[in-house]
C-alpha cells in the first residue's frame, strides 16, 4: 500500500464521521466515501459505474428479498395487535408479583421479537402498550422506560432479525442457521432480564408495586390470544430448523401468513393494510440505501486493501487470539454509542470478519456476538437510539431517567456477553443440530 493509499483510506474514514455527524444519511455518506475514494484511486468512470451498478445489484439480490418480507410481517403483526395480546398474557401470568409488570414487558418483547425483526420497531410499539399500564400502577418511570429499553433489544437477537440476515449476506454465511443461534442467547437475555428485575424489586419494592391477581381462567384465557403469535415463530423457526425452507422462502411465507391471520381475525383491513405496506416500503428503502451505500463504500475499502492492513497488524499483536477479541469488543461498544446498528455492521464486518476466521473463531458464533454488541449500543449513552425513540413517546420521561433505568440491564448483558465468549456452545449448538 503506497503512502497516497494511507492518506487516502485515513481521509475517507475521517469524512465518512464527519458527515455521519453532520447527520447526513448513513447509506449516503458510505457512497460519497466509496465513491470518491475509488474515484481518487483508480479512475472517475469506474467509480461512476459502480454507482450505477450497485443500486441494480441490491434491488435484485434474491438473498436481499429476506428484509422487506421479514419488515412487511412485523407490520402486519403490529396492526393487528399481536403486541398488546403478548402483554396482556404476561400481565395475567405475572402481574401479581413484585415487578410482575416489567417482566411481562420483557416477556412481551421477547414474543414481539420473534415475529418482528427490528428493535426500535419492538421498543417504540411496547411503548405504546407496556408503559401506560406500569404507570398505572405505579411503577417507577426511568425503570420502567429502562425495562422497555433493553426488551427493544431483543428484537434483533430472537429471530427474524434485519441484522443476522444483513450479517449472513455480507460474510455468506447461512442465515437461517443464524437466526436460528440466536434463539438460546436470545432466551439466556430474557432469564437474565427477569432475574434481575426480581432483585431490584426485592431491594427496591417501592419501585415497582404489585399488580392485581387474577385467576386461572384469565390466565388461561390470555393463552388462547397468542396463538398467533406462536404459530408465526413456530412455523418461521421450525421450517427453518427442519430445512423446509429457506430463509428468503422463510420470510415470504411469514409475511403472507401475518397478513391471513390479521384478515382472518378481522383486525386486518384494507387501511391497516395499505399503512402496513406503506411502513414496510419506508423502512426497507431506508435499509437498503444504506446496504447501497456499504457495498459502495465495499469498493473503496477493497481497493486501499483496509480489511488485509487491520488483519496484519491485529494478527500481529502479542495478545492471542481472546486478547485481539476483547480489544474489538471494546471497539464495537465505543461504536455502539456513537453510530446505527446497520452502519457498524455494514463498515465494520467486512474488515474484522477475515481477522475472526484467521484467528479460528466461529462465524456463526461471532455473529452472534457481533448483533449482541451492537444491540448494547442501542441503550448506551450518548446515542442509544432505543432511548430516544422511546424519549419522543413519553415526554415527560427525561433521557437521563431513561439511561440510568437502562443501566443496570447493560450489565446484566456485558455478563451474558462474557457468558457467550466462556461457552460458544450456548449460540453453536441449535445450529448444530440442523438438517
Amino acid at each position: 500500500m503506497t503512502v497516497s493509499q494511507d492518506f487516502v483510506t485515513i481521509a475517507g474514514f475521517v469524512v465518512l464521521f464527519i458527515l455521519m455527524v453532520l447527520r447526513v444519511p448513513v447509506g449516503v455518506a458510505m457512497g460519497i466515501v466509496g465513491v470518491g475514494g475509488f474515484g481518487i484511486l483508480a479512475a472517475t468512470a469506474p467509480a461512476l459505474n459502480l454507482l450505477a451498478q450497485s443500486p441494480i445489484r441490491v434491488a435484485t439480490d434474491y438473498d436481499l428479498a429476506v428484509i422487506p418480507m421479514f419488515i412487511l410481517m412485523g407490520a402486519f403483526a403490529t396492526a393487528a395487535g399481536m403486541s398488546r395480546e403478548l402483554f396482556r398474557a404476561g400481565e395475567a401470568w405475572l402481574g401479581h408479583r413484585r415487578g410482575g409488570l416489567a417482566m411481562a414487558t420483557v416477556a412481551a418483547c421477547a414474543g414481539f421479537a420473534a415475529i418482528n425483526g427490528s428493535s426500535v420497531a419492538t421498543a417504540a410499539t411496547m411503548t405504546s402498550v407496556t408503559l401506560p399500564e406500569m404507570r398505572r400502577f405505579g411503577y417507577h418511570p426511568g425503570f420502567s422506560t429502562g425495562v422497555i429499553a433493553a426488551g427493544g433489544t431483543l428484537g434483533i437477537m430472537i429471530p427474524p432479525s434485519v441484522v443476522f440476515a444483513l450479517y449472513g449476506i455480507l460474510t455468506e454465511q447461512d442465515i437461517g442457521k443464524l437466526f436460528v443461534s440466536g434463539i438460546l442467547p436470545g432466551l439466556l437475555a430474557v432469564a437474565l432480564y427477569m432475574a434481575l428485575i426480581q432483585v431490584v424489586g426485592w431491594l427496591r419494592p417501592d419501585l415497582m408495586p404489585r399488580g392485581p391477581k387474577t385467576d386461572w381462567r384469565e390466565r388461561i384465557a390470555s393463552l388462547r390470544d397468542i396463538w398467533a403469535t406462536v404459530l408465526l415463530f413456530a412455523g418461521i423457526v421450525g421450517g427453518l430448523y427442519g430445512g423446509v425452507f429457506t430463509a428468503t422462502e422463510a420470510a415470504g411465507c411469514g409475511a403472507v401468513g401475518a397478513l391471513l391471520i390479521g384478515i382472518l381475525r378481522g383486525r386486518l383491513g384494507w387501511d391497516e393494510i395499505k399503512g402496513s405496506l406503506i411502513e414496510a416500503v419506508r423502512t426497507s428503502a431506508s435499509i437498503f440505501t444504506i446496504v447501497v451505500g456499504a457495498f459502495l463504500f465495499g469498493y473503496f475499502l477493497v481497493i486501499t486493501q483496509t480489511p488485509q492492513k487491520v488483519s496484519d497488524f491485529l494478527t500481529g499483536l502479542p495478545v492471542g487470539p481472546y486478547g485481539i477479541l476483547v480489544l474489538i469488543l471494546i471497539m464495537y461498544l465505543i461504536l455502539g454509542a456513537l453510530m446505527d446498528e446497520l452502519a457498524i455492521i455494514l463498515v465494520t464486518v467486512p474488515i474484522i470478519y477475515p481477522v475472526m476466521l484467521q484467528l479460528g473463531f466461529d462465524p456463526i458464533w461471532f455473529g452472534v456476538i457481533i448483533v449482541m454488541i451492537t444491540t448494547l449500543g442501542m441503550v448506551m449513552p450518548p446515542v442509544g437510539i432505543n432511548v430516544f425513540v422511546i424519549n419522543s413517546i413519553a415526554r415527560d420521561v427525561s433521557l437521563w431517567q431513561i439511561y440510568k433505568g437502562v443501566m443496570p440491564f447493560i450489565l446484566v448483558d456485558l455478563v451474558r456477553l462474557a457468558l457467550l465468549v466462556l461457552f460458544p456452545a450456548i449460540a453453536l449448538y441449535l445450529p448444530s443440530q440442523m438438517n
